[in-house]
């Protein structure tokens, strides 16, 4: 009777494999913790290299003038829009019993020398210079970053000719047109959107200049060049990748522009030369109020505080935001 014995090499697979399949099943949990951590270190990873904007955004919010700035403006942009329907007078009605009267029940901030409620006039005010300041700054932004661009990227003729337009604008006496073409039209309709394009035409100059010299060091990158030899139309190469490029400083300088430019219309409203009757502004008023500041102060301190609080929020803001976005700034702190 043959005895039929299994091959050698048969039984030393039978005797491996139980130690293969305990050895496969202690490396299992080893595996899946691996795994874990490599998946945690990802996520810390991804959490770690965060988006520009994000950066930005932390870097922005960490300082108190920030918070403090966003806050106010935010409330002075609430009375803008809603202050005018808050109280009971509009800005052109007039009390005829009521002249020259402290704040009380009937009128909150008291009334002017023509019997006008101060309250209803100083939200039409900062509504009609937030207007302003913001239009001016937004076009200002636009105007200045087109030409600066365009001059840099075509060069030759093209940015001897804007150079030259630059320093012509920077001579000629803005205040002094300003103030003679508002003041033959300062009253009418349509009259608001005129000063904000004059406005706009003499403050652009300076602004260009910087963006041309920021373009300069942008149009000869790899990008720029790899779209020329595309055939990529010269506005759309300016438009969609030169122009976001400079980004950062046009959000700093349309966040600064606010300020000049409420300035601006203050300052020649003041002098009677800005926003004119039956139009009103933060200019106007405090140029009405300056006559009677000592006697009846309520007409002069309701339209200054109101733009005290406007230029302070809105210089923390561009201060914060120039601060986040700037790289070598330690103001920002560590994001």
């Amino acid at each position: 009777m043959t005895n039929f014995e299994p091959e050698p090499g048969a039984k030393a697979e039978e005797k491996a494999t139980p130690k293969a399949a305990s050895e496969m099943a202690e490396l299992e949990p080893q595996s899946t913790v691996v795994a874990a951590d490599a998946e945690d270190a990802a996520a810390e990873s991804d959490d770690q290299h965060i988006s520009r904007g994000r950066l930005i955004a932390k870097r922005f919010w960490r300082p108190l003038g920030a918070k403090i700035g966003v806050a106010m403006l935010s409330v002075i942009i609430l009375l803008a829009l809603f202050g005018p329907y808050i109280g009971q007078w509009r800005y052109d009605d007039v009390d005829s019993e009521w002249f020259l009267s402290p704040p009380s029940n009937l009128h909150w901030f008291g009334t002017t020398q023509g019997g006008r409620d101060v309250f209803a006039m100083s939200m039409e005010g900062l509504r009609k210079s937030l207007i302003i300041g913001f239009s001016v700054a937004i076009l200002q932004v636009l105007l200045a970053s087109l030409i600066g661009a365009s001059a840099a990227f075509f060069g030759g003729r093209v940015e001897k000719s804007i150079l030259w337009l630059i320093d012509l604008m920077l001579v000629i006496p803005s205040f002094l047109l300003i103030a003679i073409i508002s003041q033959n039209t300062g009253g009418d309709k349509g009259s608001t959107w005129l000063f904000i394009l004059m406005l706009v035409a003499f403050s652009w100059m300076l602004s260009a200049r910087v963006v041309r010299a920021m373009t300069l060091s942008v149009v000869n990158l790899d990008y720029v060049n790899a779209a020329r030899f595309m055939n990529v139309p010269s506005w759309t190469t300016i438009t969609k990748h030169v122009i976001p490029n400079i980004s950062s400083y046009l959000i700093i300088d349309g966040t600064l522009a606010v300020a000049g430019a409420i300035i601006s219309e203050t300052a020649l409203s003041y002098f009677g030369f800005g926003v004119q009757a039956p139009e009103t502004s933060l200019g106007t008023l405090l140029s009405e109020g300056t006559q009677t500041a000592t006697t009846f102060p309520w007409v002069f301190l309701a339209p200054a505080a109101l733009l005290v609080l406007t230029l302070l929020s809105v210089n923390f803001i561009g201060d914060s935001l120039r601060d986040a976005i700037d790289p070598s700034s330690k103001s920002g702190g560590q994001a």
